[in-house]
């Protein structure tokens, strides 16, 4: 057996763990800013919903660039253009630690945006060459699940770094760490690349399938949800739930830790079936959602059911997120052979749709009605995730007829 082969027999190999860690280093980044609010509306002096607008502006960059990079990217060497994205990257955070003022501050955050997507995808592609298939879907949580040790380590982290030493100081920590990251790659990640041969354009029909249509809308609608009352977390919990000021850190930690689980847990979600079956079992699960997150409103009166309840809304946060991937990749395996680099990017793309739409509600929201109204708001776009769900159901029993012949 070859040495490589016998690398990829243990999941948790050199490569599998730089691609996870490029996660962690786009989740800190993206969700930085969240911890930080407060401070750096306080430094740029400018209100907290305008800092939160950050969140939007990133999401609506993010969302139609990734597919539109993605199908590009395949056109090009693997590893070339993955570095070179990654040094883009470095390029906006060191702009966010060296602004002098809001305006920069904003594109900076764009130029972040602008490759972050596109980074994921990539990131997803390598599967084949550093894991093997019993470990697919294992390795595409675990992909994921580097947002969430973002949110349960860096998130915090520089949040404390910047409660100690400075908002800026927090974006120097992810620019440290982006250099390191830069030199692990070019020492582990393999070079070989898949060149697609179908144009640029025709990599597009993808989004003609419906059950792509679906999946896409079922989780633009989950992530809304959640980031209705994501974006103002740290508010949340100093005004709703009184969590006093040096503990917010802690806070955020514990959401952090929910939100790992979730991502790890929804692996497992995802091995319940090929294509669309995965997302269809996570129908329940919206409902569950919809109930808890309607509860929000009574953190504004019980603040201990408040804080439990976070809790339990980091557990839900992430659970689509595999059984999503899953169903991109198949469809694109069985109909789009040709478009696997765009499915790699759409639960990236659908996410930050859904991060898009859910915060500038949540600022809506916010701004008009005050925080408690947010998890209430939050319910009705799980509630159309239900739907959305409902209406991938008659697609199962023909995909299991497909790949039960494809065994025989």
């Amino acid at each position: 057996m070859a040495k490589s082969d016998v690398a990829k027999e243990r999941f948790f190999n050199l490569p599998v763990i730089v691609l996870i860690s490029l996660s962690f280093m786009l989740g800190m980044s993206e969700f930085i800013v969240v911890g930080v609010l407060p401070d750096i509306a306080a430094g740029l002096k400018v209100s907290e919903v305008t800092v939160g607008n950050l969140v939007s502006l990133f999401a609506f960059v993010y969302a139609p660039v990734t597919p539109l990079g993605s199908a590009l990217s395949a056109r090009f060497p693997r590893f070339a253009t993955h570095l070179t994205l990654v040094g883009v990257f470095l390029i906006g955070n060191v702009l966010c630690a060296f602004a002098s003022n809001y305006g920069v501050l904003v594109v900076a955050r764009i130029l972040i945006a602008l490759v972050s997507g596109t980074l994921v995808a990539i990131a997803m592609t390598y599967a084949p060459d550093v894991t093997t298939e019993q470990y697919r879907t294992k390795f595409i949580a675990w992909v994921f699940s580097g947002f969430s040790i973002a949110s349960v380590v860096g998130v915090p982290v520089g949040t404390w770094v910047a409660n100690t030493f400075g908002w800026r100081w927090a974006f120097h920590l992810v620019n440290v760490l982006t250099v390191v990251l830069i030199v692990l790659m070019v020492m582990v990640l393999p070079r070989n690349s898949r060149i697609v041969k179908i144009g640029f354009l025709p990599q597009f029909r993808l989004f003609f399938d419906r059950r792509i249509q679906l999946g896409v809308l079922t989780v633009v609608f989950g992530a809304a949800a959640s980031y209705v009352f994501y974006t103002y977390l740290t508010p949340i919990m100093r005004d709703e739930v009184h969590v006093p000021e040096q503990y917010l850190s802690v806070g955020l930690v514990i959401f952090g830790a929910a939100c790992l689980w979730s991502n790890l847990y929804g692996g497992k979600l995802a091995d319940r079936g090929r294509g669309v079956e995965p997302l269809t079992h996570i129908r329940p699960i919206y409902c569950a959602h919809a109930v808890l997150m309607a509860s929000l409103v009574v953190a504004h009166w019980v603040p201990v059911y408040g804080a439990l309840l976070l809790v339990v809304l980091g557990m839900f946060m992430y659970l689509q997120n595999s059984a999503s991937q899953v169903l991109y990749m198949d469809v694109a395996s069985q109909s789009h052979p040709g478009s696997l680099n765009l499915a790699a990017s759409l639960n990236s793309m659908s996410f930050n749709i859904g991060i898009a739409v859910g915060s500038a509600v949540g600022g809506l929201v916010n701004a008009h009605l005050g925080l408690m109204w947010l998890g209430p708001v939050g319910a009705i776009f799980l509630l159309c995730a239900v739907g959305t769900t409902t209406l991938l159901r008659p697609f199962v029993a023909r995909e299991r007829d497909f790949y039960t012949k494809q065994q025989a």
